[in-house]
């Protein structure tokens, strides 16, 4: 397992409206044999529990799943072209949400490298976002 600075880029397209967040963190990245895992936590602004992330990129890029737990607890299972339902907790509530895989790319090197997903969000079967996820790492 080897210690990473973690850059990652997050962009989310509503209603035509693009948003886009940052976090660069540290964080842990493990090969497993057959996907990358990387894994830090995502400090909440007091009195939020911090939230511990999860994210087993498979090697063959075929998905890409995101636990978090902690604070808000979520497990998005993003396959490529492939449909998923799955649960988000808002911090006010479960949220039943549809996930369907867009793009899944990987370029590791042996001091960096860098993961994207793209992936679109529907509610009641209606496409309410589309989002990207760049992470990009340095070994430390």
């Amino acid at each position: 397992m080897d210690k990473i600075l973690l850059k990652i880029t997050g962009a989310q397209l509503v209603d035509g409206q693009k948003d886009q967040i940052e976090l660069t963190t540290m964080g842990t990245l493990r090969d497993d044999g057959s996907a990358y895992i990387i894994r830090y936590t995502e400090e909440q602004e007091p009195p939020m529990a911090p939230v511990k992330v999860t994210v087993r990129i498979q090697k063959d890029e075929s998905a890409v799943q995101v636990t978090r737990s902690g604070g808000f607890e979520s497990c998005l299972m993003i396959e490529k072209a492939k449909r998923n339902q799955c649960n988000y907790d808002t911090g006010y509530g479960n949220l039943l949400m549809g996930i369907y895989g867009r793009l899944i790319d990987t370029d590791v090197q042996s001091e960096n490298g860098s993961f994207a997903f793209g992936y679109d969000i529907d509610i009641n079967g209606a496409v309410t976002s589309k989002n990207t996820v760049n992470m990009e790492y340095t070994i430390k």
